[in-house]
């Protein structure tokens, strides 16, 4: 069974940092206290260094064209200057922070525990025992030995960019000097065996014909270069919610290679449903996805809710801010100043309050939606021409049906210099944006 991380403040504040401290200084299977000690305020100096000196704005430039030619216009999101290097001792403590997150996961209580977590208008029938991916969020921040550690932001049981992360990698490499023992894949993976698993996952057991895309107007998203890499590595089309045409349980749409209404038997979902509601007046008539419908899901939606902010306050880990559930708080901290309040259903940042004052939280009408998660410090980490960025990272992990756990995959990164991590706090800023983590690997003999 799992056992809940979640104390009210009133009596056991103590007592969980106490676990904490434990933990750290007894699990000899993730051996923390064993890593090399990670330098305290720059990644891989050397090669941070190294990048640095060698880039120039017309090297920028000319990558960027490159980057952009392969679908001209799809990249909407600003794509940092620079990737980020993680030594083996960081990459370490990312893994293993990811993977005490997948043991609650996998616990067979998991889906009992979380089943308030799936609002009732959002529920989907035929849910399946896991999700196919996962994503957790970690700031790089810095502790109070004023030591380099990630720091759980956010995960949810949802796609990311896992083909976009495919691609833009191999094109730094043609522009800037890399070291061939520094890569975006985790794990054992590489670019032959990631492929092999993204399309056996995406596919499933069908042709690809038979298998979608589905997203709200997909050519509009701002995601939409990964749609068009996801297409070109397994062959699936990008198709809109609105496009879809029921025939009683069965759903099909136009194939626009061969203009031929198709059969859908799997869907690789990126519907958030918090989008769609907020989309339907400008959509016109879509099929109700919450139906009982002929068709397979990768991943499932209900997991987008499972695998969410709603899973933090279960979580015991010493790089897992700790986190409640507002409700089950019985008196608020002393330190308010040093928590975040957040709603749970909710996407991209939105509704998140970062400087609380008691009216935020007596203005909050349904307290078991909300949590509070304890503040992190983000480390002034990557080393700029001007001011130093912070850095998030986008662990990405695979789950195969027949898997008893998902594996880490591949990542991404995203650089800030504002407040929070996001377009509107890096407003005319350089060395800001979607980035990359290039993970440190054993040298090849």
């Amino acid at each position: 069974m799992i056992t809940l991380a979640f104390e009210v403040f009133s009596d056991a504040k103590d007592t969980k940092e106490t676990r904490r401290t434990q933990r750290i200084a007894n699990d000899k299977s993730t051996s923390f206290h064993t890593f090399p000690q990670t330098n305290k305020r720059c990644m891989v100096p050397e090669l941070r260094k190294a990048f640095n000196s060698n880039f120039s704005k017309e090297k920028y430039e000319a990558f960027l064209k490159d980057l952009n030619s392969k679908h001209p216009g799809a990249i909407e999101f600003r794509v940092a200057e620079t990737p980020v290097f993680i030594d083996k001792a960081f990459g370490q403590k990312l893994i293993n922070a990811c993977e005490s997150i997948v043991d609650v996961i996998v616990d067979p209580s998991f889906k009992q525990l979380t089943e308030r977590a799936i609002p009732k208008t959002d529920r989907v029938p035929n849910e399946n025992d896991h999700t196919h991916m996962i994503a957790f969020d970690f700031g790089i921040c810095v502790n109070e030995n004023n030591e380099l550690e990630p720091q759980l932001i956010e995960m949810q049981g949802f796609p990311t960019l896992f083909g976009f992360q495919i691609y833009y990698p191999e094109v730094i490499r043609k522009h800037f000097p890399i070291p061939d023992n520094y890569n975006q894949y985790l794990g054992n993976y590489n670019r032959e065996s990631y492929l092999k698993d993204l399309k056996e996952i995406i596919l499933g057991k069908h042709p690809v014909e038979n298998v979608i895309l589905l997203e709200i107007k997909p050519h509009e998203q701002k995601t939409r270069i990964d749609f068009y890499c996801t297409e070109d590595y397994t062959g699936i089309q990008p198709v809109c919610i609105s496009d879809l045409i029921q025939e009683g349980k069965n759903l099909f749409y136009i194939n626009e290679k061969t203009g031929k209404k198709t059969a859908v038997n799997r869907i690789y979902n990126r519907v958030i449903f918090d989008d769609l509601n907020a989309s339907r007046d400008n959509l016109g008539t879509f099929v109700d996805i919450t139906q009982d419908l002929n068709v397979e899901w990768v991943p499932h939606p209900n997991w987008f809710y499972r695998i969410s902010k709603f899973t933090l306050p279960f979580i015991d880990h010493p790089y897992v801010p700790q986190t409640f559930f507002l409700n089950e708080v019985k008196q608020l901290p002393g330190d308010l100043e040093n928590y975040v309040l957040k709603p749970l259903f909710s996407f991209a940042g939105q509704g998140v309050v970062i400087d609380i004052t008691q009216k935020d939280i007596d203005d909050v009408k349904d307290p078991e939606n909300w949590i509070l998660q304890k503040k992190v410090k983000y480390a002034d980490v990557i080393k700029t021409p001007d001011d130093p960025a912070k850095a998030e990272i986008r662990m990405m992990y695979l789950w195969k049906d027949g898997w008893e756990r998902p594996k880490a995959a591949i990542n991404l990164a995203r650089l800030s210099k504002g407040k929070m991590i996001g377009v509107r706090y890096n407003k005319d800023k350089e060395w800001v944006g979607g980035s990359v983590c290039l993970f440190e690997h054993p040298l090849s003999p």
